[in-house]
């Protein structure tokens, strides 16, 4: 099939891939590296620090969070849109934009087709409202869960993330330890995780990072938990330490209560065989097997009850199911595969609409 030049469009928080914490950058990193080997001429639009076999085109020298440049991160958004549609256009057959609603404004009127991936909540504001002013976008959810707050625009496909089984390393014998690893934030509830450790006795391992806008919530809801021999804060940590986290742990305590859209920590808890204890809200039970890649929790019982049951599970089953649902080439497939519908019916549309000619003349004129 012919090789599609592709504009991926990735926020400036972080850097692609992240140093650190940062799911979208991540997805985007991964999916970019796999639409190259592929053989598409990719353009990746990200921050200057980034790596990529892509061509990059970056708007800032360094990423938002991470960098030592203060920048405006609405303008250089847009600035970077801005190049990509006004500047651009041309040179692309399919533009992948991961930042969502600023995108909108710019893509609705151009005749290469935009695919939006919706990394976020819909359920908050005004996210509906501006999302069906612009209904007939090819949205990409990331679970069949996301979309339920808005579910009549046109919803393309549902891609769960995938990431290369290189990037995650089995081990069938863990340590005694349980794992949190994520952010500290209200609707992530750590100090959840933490009562739980304390509770059943377990020694729990966090790594989270810490957002200005949870700096309160960390000091007076979670630092004073931490004071306890059960209990380790190790910070927010990098992929190899990650990786060596996740591997050792005998589960993931994923105490979450929000509608998570994904939560890339369930499959990458998954690649190394580590089973995942999580409440059963947002995406967890479509990445989540109960009873057999971990366990579907409602209440604090239920939570007990699992980490005692967790031994029972199947760590080889937990990085199968990784590789069947959650890999890279099931992430790339399901992209490539919309990309070329997109782009088909562009063509054909096109081809309606030219004027008949004959001999290279107008038949009507």
């Amino acid at each position: 099939m012919k090789k599609l030049r592709i504009a991926q469009i990735a926020p400036l928080v972080e850097r692609v891939p992240p140093k650190k914490y940062g799911g979208t950058e991540r997805v985007v990193y991964h999916l970019t590296e796999g639409l190259v080997e592929r053989g598409h001429d990719v353009t990746l639009f990200a921050s200057g620090d980034s790596i990529t076999s892509a061509r990059l085109v970056a708007p800032i020298k360094e990423a938002l969070r991470l960098g030592g440049e203060e920048h405006t991160p609405m303008i250089v958004s847009m600035m970077m849109l801005s190049r990509v549609y006004e500047k651009m256009l041309h040179e692309f057959d399919i533009i992948h934009s991961h930042l969502e609603y600023l995108t909108l404004p710019y893509a609705h009127k151009t005749l290469v087709p935009t695919v939006l991936t919706m990394h976020g909540r819909l359920d908050l504001g005004d996210s509906s409202a501006m999302l069906r002013t612009y209904r007939d976008m090819a949205y990409v959810s990331i679970s069949d869960s996301q979309r339920r707050p808005v579910e009549d625009i046109n919803w393309a496909k549902t891609i769960y993330h995938g990431y290369p089984a290189s990037c995650f390393e089995f081990n069938a014998t863990p340590g005694d330890y349980f794992l949190y690893l994520g952010r500290f934030s209200e609707e992530k509830k750590p100090d959840q995780a933490i009562m739980l450790a304390r509770e059943c006795n377990i020694p729990l391992k966090i790594a989270a990072k810490i957002d200005p806008t949870d700096q309160e919530y960390f000091e007076k809801k979670i630092r004073p938990l931490l004071d306890h021999p059960l209990i380790e804060y190790v910070g927010e940590v990098g992929d190899q330490q990650k990786v060596e986290l996740l591997k050792n742990a005998k589960a993931l305590l994923n105490t979450i209560d929000w509608p998570e859209p994904f939560g890339l920590v369930m499959i990458e808890a998954l690649a190394c065989g580590t089973p995942v204890i999580v409440r059963g809200c947002g995406s967890a039970p479509e990445v989540i097997t109960h009873g057999k890649t971990g366990f579907i929790c409602e209440s604090k019982l239920d939570f007990i009850e699992a980490i005692h049951k967790v031994d029972s599970l199947s760590r080889y089953v937990c990085r199968e199911e990784f590789e069947r649902r959650f890999s890279l080439d099931t992430m790339v497939d399901n992209y490539e595969e919309l990309y070329y519908s997109l782009h088909q019916n562009r063509m054909t549309n096109h081809a309606l609409s030219v004027p008949l000619h004959q001999n290279g003349a107008n038949v009507f004129g």
